[in-house]
C-alpha cells in the first residue's frame, strides 16, 4: 500500500509541477505570434482610422 501512496504523491508533484510549465510554453507561443507595431500603427489600429489603399 506504501508503493502505490508514493507512486501517487509522485504523480501529483508531477503534474504540479508540469502544468504550469505547459502553461507557460503554450501562453509563450500564443505571444510570440503576434505582430510587431510601431507607436503611431498602434494608434491607427486603436482608432481604426486606416485606409485600405
Amino acid at each position: 500500500m506504501a508503493g502505490i501512496d508514493a507512486a501517487f504523491v509522485l504523480f501529483v508533484l508531477f503534474v504540479a509541477g508540469i502544468g504550469p510549465l505547459l502553461l507557460y510554453v503554450f501562453v509563450r507561443r500564443e505571444h510570440d505570434d503576434r505582430d510587431v507595431l510601431d507607436r503611431s500603427d498602434a494608434e491607427r489600429v486603436v482608432r481604426r482610422d486606416v485606409d485600405d489603399e
